[in-house]
C-alpha cells in the first residue's frame, strides 16, 4: 500500500471518532431533557454533570478530529 494511501485512510479512521462525539452529545442532552421534565426540581442540581459530560464527549471528538489533522497535514 502507498504511504499516501494509507495516511488517508488513517485519517478518515481517526475522524469516526467525530461521529461518535455527536452521538454522545445527543444522548446527554436527551436523557438530561427526559430527566428534567420527570422531575422538574431535580433539574438544576443535574446540570453541572450535563456540562461536564458535554466537555468530556466533545473533547473525545476534538481529540480525533486532531489527531485526523495530523494524520492529513503533517506527517
Amino acid at each position: 500500500m502507498e504511504p499516501e494511501a494509507a495516511k488517508l485512510i488513517g485519517a478518515g479512521l481517526a475522524a469516526i471518532a467525530l461521529a461518535g462525539a455527536g452521538i454522545g452529545i445527543g444522548n446527554i442532552f436527551g436523557s438530561y431533557l427526559s430527566g428534567a421534565l420527570r422531575n422538574p426540581a431535580a433539574a438544576p442540581g443535574q446540570f453541572p454533570n450535563l456540562l461536564l459530560g458535554f466537555a468530556l464527549a466533545e473533547a473525545t471528538g476534538l481529540f480525533g478530529l486532531v489527531v485526523s489533522l495530523i494524520l492529513l497535514f503533517v506527517v
